[in-house]
Parts: C-alpha cells; sequence; structure tokens
C-alpha cells in the first residue's frame, strides 16, 4: 500500500496575497516553504508538488495556510476542522 505524504501545516488561517494580473505564482503545497505561501522549492523529496496559480486579474485572494483544502490554491475553511494535534 502506498503512503500518501501529509503536508505540514504552515498557519491555521488562510494568507491574504494581492494577486497581480499576468503574473504566475506558485503555491506552496508541502508547507515546509520559508515564503509562505508561495514554494520556495523546500518540496523537493516530500513527494509533494506546488500548485500553479495564473492570476488572469489583480486582486486579492486567501490562499490556504492549512495545507488540508480541497480548492487549492484557494482557502476552503478546512483549517476550521483542525484540532490542536494538528488533524
Amino acid at each position: 500500500m502506498t503512503q500518501v505524504p501529509t503536508a505540514r501545516i504552515a498557519q491555521r488561517s488562510p494568507f491574504p496575497v494581492d494577486l497581480e494580473a499576468g503574473k504566475t505564482y506558485w503555491w506552496c503545497a508541502c508547507g515546509r516553504s520559508q515564503n509562505q505561501p508561495f514554494c520556495d522549492g523546500s518540496h523537493k523529496g516530500s513527494g509533494l508538488m506546488p500548485v500553479r496559480l495564473d492570476a488572469e486579474r489583480s486582486e486579492r485572494l486567501w490562499l490556504c495556510g492549512c495545507k488540508r483544502t480541497a480548492n487549492a490554491p484557494r482557502c476552503d475553511g478546512s483549517h476550521k476542522q483542525l484540532t490542536e494535534s494538528g488533524e
């Protein structure tokens, strides 16, 4: 049976991010990046990959900080379901 890698929780709330139209962003899916909520390459060897986000317009988005969202990279409120132990 293959074990699915689990992302680290970067924070228990979303990151408000102002995106610039026409730019590409890479959201950290592993939770290891020191540049949250964006990827800095720390996922290497984790089995997890960053999620590409192409900004079609300049806008503020709330990006997931707990790394449990079902709508990556956007926050879907999953952080509200986390217990003190992290799951």
